[in-house]
């Protein structure tokens, strides 16, 4: 479902804990790290497809989530040719977006990356408001710095960061190899280290879900067939 502008209409999630950090979540099968995000469906309004989104993506329900902020209008990025399906090129330009901004209101135990058969996510962690956007593919950088500058009037006085400027230069762990990552951001599974795929390379406090197996069997690396446009 496109507008006549060519931009398929969607939603963005950024998802608090009692901290205000954010949720962040690794895109399976790359390195990318992004918030959750999805498209609105024919018929649904925006809350109903943030809801679906939530659910799909993280697992989480209605009853688990307040809804603090979204932002007043559409926000757009356009997709690069390369990242369009063929058939889809010359009609389809992009994404427009409306943010939510929503509190978490339980414990981490409700976070689940398999509430769905088509994960979005192989790892997640929390992290400081300002997530380091050199990490997130480059075209949705622009709408990103958009979204949390616009919501981060509702968050407390005392929370409020200063600028998203300096989450646009790379940030180098502060962390020694095996160490444990001197921010406190909560650390995932160690004993499933030997697990992951050698590709894979997590952040301090990053948490690696592989795909439930049979008891005694080793994880996989997951793989899915979606194929929707990003």
């Amino acid at each position: 479902m496109l507008d006549r502008d060519g931009f398929r209409p969607n939603v963005g999630i950024i998802l608090l804990n009692q901290k205000n950090q954010v949720f962040w979540g690794k895109r399976i099968r790359t390195h990318s790290w992004q918030f959750p995000q999805g498209g609105i469906d024919r018929g649904e309004s925006p809350e109903q497809a943030m809801f679906r989104e939530l659910h799909e993506e993280v697992g989480l329900k209605p009853e688990h989530v307040s809804i603090v902020a979204r932002t007043r209008d559409w926000l757009r990025y356009e997709v690069p040719d390369r990242y369009i399906r063929r058939e889809a090129r010359g009609h389809y330009k992009g994404q427009k977006q409306i943010w939510y901004l929503l509190r978490l209101l339980g414990g981490d135990w409700l976070l689940n990356l398999r509430a769905s058969n088509h994960p979005e996510f192989d790892a997640w962690r929390w992290h400081d408001y300002w997530v380091p956007l050199d990490v997130v593919v480059e075209f949705k950088r622009g709408v990103y710095e958009m979204a949390l500058t616009e919501l981060a009037r509702h968050l407390p006085a005392d929370a409020r960061p200063r600028s998203a400027r300096s989450a646009l230069r790379p940030r180098a762990s502060l962390a020694a190899p095996g160490q444990p990552d001197p921010s406190g951001a909560a650390s995932g599974s160690a004993g499933l280290a030997h697990l992951m795929p050698p590709h894979m390379e997590l952040p301090p406090g990053a948490v690696f879900d592989p795909v439930p197996q049979f008891e005694g069997s080793i994880p996989t690396p997951l793989h899915t067939d979606r194929s929707s446009t990003p």
